[in-house]
């Protein structure tokens, strides 16, 4: 297996060691890790895809005002139920609401993909993933809850911990779900002229 690569041109815009694990199992580590610290707040009436590509491209504007002549990399997760954008739970009440409304249900996770280059050049990306939830029962929702893995995530849970025996079906890129969609970023990053290989 080849070791991970330092990019020292790259700027990972993202305070989640999620991001930064998935950049390292495609063998890519950032020169530079700076999270873009903005309000997340959805906009009235802005639906889950736009309010994804919004937060990616804002978050690589703020970082790259920071880092001169340098790719800046940013992401966001967004966790939607129909136009519902579910929100990054920090309490266990919130929590339980997501759990019990994702329950039995298909779900959209929307990952916003934002590169911006040292010239200025954005490209981005929205990458949508379906995701289908077993029905839940209270005990199940209690435990999970009694974990503490729902605290800080988009909907309430994390894919790669005890929620994957939630998940029922899967349609398109679970490291999408996990926090960033490996394949699209690759992608964006070769296109850039970045060396990725």
């Amino acid at each position: 297996m080849t070791a991970a690569r330092e990019l020292s041109s790259l700027v990972l815009a993202s305070a989640s060691p999620r991001r930064l694990d998935l950049l390292r199992q495609i063998g890519l580590i950032p020169g530079t890790v700076d999270p873009a610290d903005l309000d997340e707040t959805p906009l009235k009436g802005e639906l889950p895809l736009p309010h994804a590509q919004r937060l990616a491209g804002a978050k690589a504007a703020l970082v790259a005002a920071r880092h001169p002549g340098r790719f800046i990399l940013a992401a966001d997760t967004v966790v939607a139920c129909g136009r519902r954008i579910l929100p990054k739970t920090e309490d266990e009440r919130t929590a339980r609401r997501c759990l019990d409304l994702l329950s039995g249900r298909r779900h959209r996770v929307q990952g916003g993909l934002a590169l911006l280059g040292p010239d200025g050049t954005l490209r981005a990306r929205v990458v949508t993933t379906i995701v289908t939830f077993k029905r839940l029962d209270h005990h199940e929702i209690d435990a999970y809850l009694a974990s503490g893995e729902w605290h800080g995530k988009a909907g309430g849970y994390a894919i790669q911990g005890r929620a994957a025996a939630f998940v029922r079906a899967l349609s398109g890129s679970y490291s999408n779900v996990v926090g960033l969609p490996l394949f699209e970023t690759a992608q964006l990053l070769k296109g850039a002229g970045l060396d990725v290989d």
